[in-house]
Formats: C-alpha cells, sequence, structure tokens
C-alpha cells in the first residue's frame, strides 16, 4: 500500500488561522432526511466559516449513495471528503492507497485521547496508518414509541419487548399498526441485529460478532432471534416494502404506528416535529431489555486529489480538523441525534433519550462492535440477503432461515 507524509509547509498550512485557504470541497453524504439536513448543515457552516466552502454532494439512499461513492474513487474521480459508515466500507479503497493518510494530524490533535471508544479509530486504522475521522456514534439497538399512541388508547406504554408483544393486538382493533418498518434491506438486516442482542443476549452477540462462532449461530438462543423476526413481520402494514426509514419514523411521530426499532438517528426526525423525549415519545435501548449500544456510526473520508494536489489536501486536514473540534461535536451530535466521539464535552443539552446513551456509553462492558465493523462487505450483504427473504417469506421456516444463517457465519472472513 502507498505510504506518503505531508510536507512540512503543508503541516504548517493546516495550523494556519482560519479562513486562510479558500477551496472548493465537494462532500458527498447520504443525509437527506429532515433531521439529518439539520444535522449535516452544523458541518457545512463550520466549513464555510474557515473559508473554504462546502459543495454538497448529497445522494439519497445509503446503499445507492455507497456504490456511487465507491466507484467513483475507484474510477479516479475522486470528491474530496466523503461519508461512510464507521467499518470497512473504504477497506479496498484504503489497500489500493486511494485515501489521504490523517495520521499527522491525528497524533498533533491526539485523537487517541479524546476518541472513544478506542474501536471507532480503530476502525478507520490499517497498517498503522489512520484514514478517517469518526464523527459520531450510532446505534441501532433503540425502539421508539409514540406514547400518546398507547395513552389515549388505555394502554401502558410499554417498556420492553414482551410489553409490546403484549400490547400489540389492541393497537391493531384501533387500526394502529403495531410496529412500523421500512422495507429497505439494511433496515431490516438491523433489526435483525437489535433482536440478537436484546432476545438472545449479548454473550450471543459477542461469540457471533466477535469470535464469528457458528455453534453459537446454530443455539437455540438464535433461534429466539429467528422467532421474534416472524413475530414482528405479523405487526406491520401491507405497505412496509420499499418505505424509506424516516417515512416509518413519521408513522410513529403522526400516531399511525405505535413504534419503530430504528437507529438513533430517528431522534433527530422527532426534533423537526417538535416532540420531546419522555412527553410526545418515548425510547427503549435494548428493546428494554439489555441497555447496550452497537458503536458504529459515521465516519469522513479524504480519498486523495488527483496529483495529490497540496492545496486540497491541506483543505482536507482542516475540514478533518473542524470535524472532531469541541464545538462542532456539540452542535452536529445534538442536531443528529447521535452521541458524540469525544467525551470531554458538554452534552447538558442532550434530551432524555441521548442522557440514555451517554450513560450507557460510560460502561465499556455496554459497548459493543457493529456489524459494520465486525463483518467484510460481501459478508454483511449475505446476511442482509438472508434476513430479507425471511422477513419477506412467511413459508420460510425458521430451521431454514437459522441453517443458512449458520453457514454464513461458518464462511465469514
Amino acid at each position: 500500500m502507498k505510504n506518503w507524509k505531508l510536507a512540512a509547509g503543508l503541516l504548517a498550512s493546516v495550523a494556519l488561522p482560519q479562513g486562510a485557504l479558500a477551496t472548493d470541497l465537494e462532500v458527498t453524504h447520504w443525509w437527506t432526511s429532515g433531521g439529518e439536513a439539520a444535522a449535516v448543515k452544523v458541518f457545512a457552516d463550520a466549513v464555510n466559516a474557515a473559508g473554504l466552502t462546502w459543495v454538497d454532494g448529497a445522494i439519497a439512499g445509503g446503499d445507492n449513495a455507497r456504490s456511487i461513492i465507491i466507484s467513483r474513487i475507484s474510477g479516479g474521480d475522486p470528491m474530496e471528503a466523503t461519508q461512510l459508515n464507521t467499518g470497512r466500507d473504504a477497506e479496498d479503497l484504503v489497500k489500493a492507497g486511494l485515501m489521504t493518510d490523517l495520521t499527522e494530524l491525528a497524533e498533533k490533535e491526539g485523537w487517541k485521547d479524546i476518541i472513544r471508544p478506542a474501536k471507532l479509530l480503530d476502525a478507520c486504522t490499517y497498517d498503522g496508518k489512520i484514514y478517517c475521522v469518526p464523527v459520531n456514534i450510532h446505534s441501532f439497538q433503540w425502539m421508539w414509541l409514540n406514547r400518546g399512541v398507547y395513552e389515549s388508547n388505555g394502554l401502558a406504554v410499554p417498556t420492553n419487548w414482551e410489553e409490546f408483544i403484549a400490547s400489540a393486538p389492541a393497537l391493531k382493533e384501533k387500526g394502529v399498526t403495531p410496529l412500523a418498518v421500512g422495507g429497505e434491506n439494511w433496515q431490516i438486516n438491523g433489526m435483525a441485529g437489535v433482536f440478537t442482542v436484546a432476545l438472545g443476549g449479548l454473550d450471543l452477540y459477542k461469540a457471533i460478532n466477535i469470535d464469528k462462532s457458528a455453534e453459537a449461530a446454530a443455539s437455540p438462543e438464535m433461534t429466539k432471534v429467528f422467532d421474534a423476526m416472524a413475530q414482528a413481520r405479523g405487526l406491520v402494514d401491507d405497505g412496509y416494502v420499499g418505505r424509506a426509514w424516516n417515512d416509518a419514523t413519521n408513522m410513529v411521530i403522526t400516531g399511525k404506528a405505535g413504534a419503530q426499532i430504528m437507529g438513533d438517528w430517528a431522534q433527530g426526525e422527532f426534533s423537526v416535529a417538535g416532540q420531546t423525549a419522555g412527553k410526545e415519545y418515548d425510547c427503549l435501548p435494548g428493546l428494554g431489555v439489555h441497555p447496550v449500544l452497537d458503536t458504529g456510526g459515521d465516519a469522513f473520508y479524504f480519498p486523495k486529489p488527483v496529483g495529490d494536489n497540496p492545496e486540497i489536501v491541506a483543505a482536507q486536514m482542516q475540514m478533518a480538523s473542524l470535524l472532531v473540534s469541541p464545538k462542532v461535536q456539540v452542535d452536529f451530535n445534538l442536531k443528529k441525534g447521535s452521541l458524540p466521539i469525544r467525551a470531554d464535552i458538554d452534552m447538558s443539552a442532550a434530551n432524555a433519550c441521548m442522557q440514555k446513551g451517554i450513560e450507557i456509553l460510560n460502561n465499556p462492558d455496554n459497548v459493543l462492535p457493529s456489524g459494520e465493523q465486525a463483518w467484510t462487505p460481501d459478508t454483511q450483504g449475505q446476511f442482509e440477503d438472508l434476513w430479507v427473504e425471511f422477513f419477506n417469506s412467511p413459508d420460510m421456516s425458521v430451521a431454514d432461515a437459522q441453517a443458512r444463517y449458520v453457514e454464513i457465519v461458518a464462511s465469514a472472513d
């Protein structure tokens, strides 16, 4: 893999006062919902205020955006900066020497001391070099509930998965969809991951995602996960196929559905709708059973510019530094609904659900690797295909689906 170092003069340019550079930065990302747009504006405003120019390159749909981003970089048409998930999305591009090395900046600013948990920066590291900057901590391990839907129908607001299941028939009778689901592949795959922790247990999740244990994949605990997925598909409405995640969140916001299993980015939609955690809506980390976080999230990579243009590289460094700066971290994550990657900033303005997440994050035993960190993109795709087929095929038995799951784990790299 190609390694390179910034010249001393280039490093000096990174430290110049804000406004010293005047460079256009095309930034690609897939933050297009209302809450996401409000959050990404924080980054854009900070970049523009620093004398750079944020050229927005939003691409709707994470899977679609990821394919376009990777294709452009590998095809020699790189943007200056791009969002990707914290994990192995860009591994092949890094190996090919197509990403700007951020190591000297990271060491200068002490990223290893301020970014937590350590596995976030580890996911940006290859062959001892740092190639991306994590900007938040996102976890799929949440369930969101419309409090008014339950209270207006004389039902207690569920505090865990079992209570939610018990209340589902009563919601159906009132014409309310119990579980809002978006039919995009990643949404169904993410829901399966939540069930794996919440219903299968922490030991099961670790055995599969860390130890890659086929025995654990074949266990009775994993059978519970498949049973829950089969149960969930009976709680959705007929219009779920192809539905965007934020449209499913809106069903909860407007009272058309009781709950949604979705990552903490859903909070941005509740915020844009003017709703308050603990008042109009509530949240259950780990489905109220195992309150843990799988620490995925978003990171920014900076593709090498054509000809290693030093002006662009300097601007990339300046932007990377801004993304981890205290004020930007606070402002961005309050809008996004995610948790900051710094523990040394004031998050007292965070809402009740974010405070739950911060408390969970303070205990390292509650922090788990995300699927993006644990598996290659190919293996992730195999899991996703299986879960989607199972969820959409009531005639597929739990036994048959689990047998295929075991095969994927056993052959995974």
